[in-house]
């Protein structure tokens, strides 16, 4: 119980500056080019290194709602948050759902299928960006998660740039950019945009991409910032430092959304490993389900997209061992 309780070590009451050295070895110029919600954004760096696809790699076949045996407590873990954030990030904002007939939805668009029922699923969203949100943050952030809950409620397509502790790229073009190194920080690259605290970037963002209400478990002020610290207790600060990595010319896309455990868990590899990433969110009734159905022929999340090898896969637990075998190492 002493790791569990060891506040010193997990960042629930803080916020997270970070030290403000420049350093010295060169920046990665990141350039958003993004003209449609599902088009690739690249990022240009100095890199060489050349990616394919681990030797006699075979995409594994999805299965639905299964939770491979060593991955238990991880899974476990990360269903915490579920708890403590009333299920936040799992539904779009104007979420509703309905029974059908099973002839009420025709077979190539995307549902689920309940005790001889289909199950309807609606929302209600705002305006469209044009170009996705960058956001700079981490997993182990109890801010930056906030952020990440309004991003599933307002099913926004976002360009992380992971900033793990210790990273060597993105925390310090975010002290060149904005002066300092603390996350979340936000760029909108289609308004121009930019800035730090998680509050004033939900209340920007519901005002320009949702109906301008904040949902209320994003409203409480210190509570919610309590709820979303516990809500990471059960991961110990995973994705939240530096794991040496080499980075990638382009970012990988994944589909997935704040509240799914089995997201999280790829989540928090991509950020150790500091992997640019586009963000699909897709929480319940985000249109972007039937995108993907279309894509892959099925839908579940996380599903991720490489462009550097060509992968595209499902399976949580895969994925992780993937971005590993593929990404790890200086």
């Amino acid at each position: 119980m002493a790791g569990v309780l060891n506040i010193h070590n997990f960042p629930l009451l803080h916020s997270v500056p970070g030290s403000r050295k420049t350093p010295k070895k060169s920046i990665p110029t990141i350039r958003a080019t993004s003209e449609t919600p599902t088009s690739s954004t690249s990022t240009s760096t100095s890199t060489s290194t050349s990616f394919t696809a681990p030797p006699n790699f075979e995409p594994p076949e999805p299965k639905r709602f299964a939770v491979r045996p060593d991955k238990t407590w991880d899974i476990i873990g990360a269903s915490l948050a579920l708890i403590f954030r009333l299920g936040t990030g799992v539904f779009v904002n104007g979420y509703s759902v309905s029974f059908v007939s099973k002839d009420a939805i025709p077979p190539d668009q995307y549902s689920l299928e309940v005790a001889g029922y289909k199950v309807k699923e609606t929302s209600k969203l705002g305006p469209r960006p044009e170009k996705p949100i960058e956001i700079y943050e981490f997993e182990g952030c109890p801010f930056c998660r906030k952020v990440r809950e309004i991003v599933a409620v307002l099913d926004l397509d976002v360009l992380f740039y992971p900033c793990p502790k210790n990273g060597p790229n993105f925390r310090p073009k975010v002290a060149q950019m904005g002066g300092k190194q603390q996350f979340p920080y936000m760029v909108d690259p289609n308004t121009g945009t930019a800035m730090y605290e998680s509050d004033d970037i939900i209340k920007y963002l519901v005002q320009k991409y949702g109906d301008g209400s904040i949902p209320f478990t994003l409203s409480l002020g210190l509570l919610t910032t309590l709820t979303e610290g516990f809500a990471m207790i059960g991961r110990m600060g995973k994705g939240s430092s530096y794991t040496p990595s080499k980075l990638p010319p382009k970012p990988l896309e994944l589909w997935a959304y704040e509240g799914s455990p089995f997201c999280k868990i790829v989540r928090e590899v991509l950020v150790e490993l500091e992997l640019p990433h586009i963000f699909r969110s897709c929480a319940r009734g985000s249109p972007k389900r039937q995108i993907l159905f279309e894509k892959a022929g099925h839908f579940q999340a996380p599903y991720i997209e490489d462009p550097n090898t060509g992968v595209q896969m499902f399976e949580s637990a895969e994925i992780v061992e993937y971005l590993k075998v593929t990404y790890a190492g200086s």
